[in-house]
Formats: structure tokens, sequence, C-alpha cells
């Protein structure tokens, strides 16, 4: 079974920063696909980011393209989140997911991945 640990989340002002880490216990880059996701209280998880690691393809959910970065570090089995210019709407629990590679249409569906953190949360104060 893989683990996902998620850090980095925690409490900033509006525009600030935080890059959130995912580490994974065992990685097969070739063939696995990481996704965020966030929920806020009451809500369904959504996705907002997520790159196929085996090829390094970034996709973005609209509310946070242009402001969040997704990358990866293979060597430290790592996907990060930076997120910039943080607002009080992005306060939320966000979570990192892993598995074999959904099609894209099915990025942001939740029930594509097989694996999932504890989740980190993020509040922004204004």
């Amino acid at each position: 079974r893989i683990e996902l640990v998620e850090s980095g989340g925690g409490s900033v002002q509006t525009g600030g920063s935080l890059r959130l880490s995912c580490i994974a216990s065992e990685f097969d880059y070739a063939s696995t696909c990481t996704g965020w996701f966030r929920q806020f209280p009451g809500k369904e998880r959504e996705g907002i980011a997520a790159i196929y690691t085996g090829i390094g393809s970034a996709y973005y959910a609209d509310s946070v393209a242009g402001r969040f970065t997704i990358s990866q570090d293979d060597a430290k089995r790592a996907v990060y989140l930076e997120m910039n210019n943080l607002q009080p709407e992005d306060t939320a629990m966000y979570y990192c997911a892993s598995g074999p590679p959904p099609y894209r249409s099915a990025l942001f569906k939740p029930q594509s991945y097989q694996y999932w953190g504890q989740g980190t949360q993020v509040t922004v104060s204004s």
C-alpha cells in the first residue's frame, strides 16, 4: 500500500504564499498521476491541479490557474504545490492523491485516484 504524507499547510495573509509537499512511500513515476484536491467545509473535494509524473504534464482548475504550480522531484518521491497570491476563498483542507493515470476528462475527479494523504489545512486571512 502506498502512503502519501502532505505537509506545508498553515496560516497566511491575503496575497501570501505557501508550498505544499506530498511525499510518497513508493512511486512508479512512469505510470502514476498525482493530483491536489481541496475540500471546503460541507463540500465535496475538488481537484485543482494534477501532474502525469511520467511525462511531466500538468493541468490546473480555472480557480487556481496562474497562481498555483504543481511540480515533481523524482529523487525525493515528492510532488509539490506552490501557491501564490492566496485569497481567503482558498481556505480549505488540501489533499494529495495518486494512482494510475486517469483519462484527462477524469483528472479532477476524486474517484480517479487510489491513494490519499491525510490532508493539510490552509487558512488565508484578510
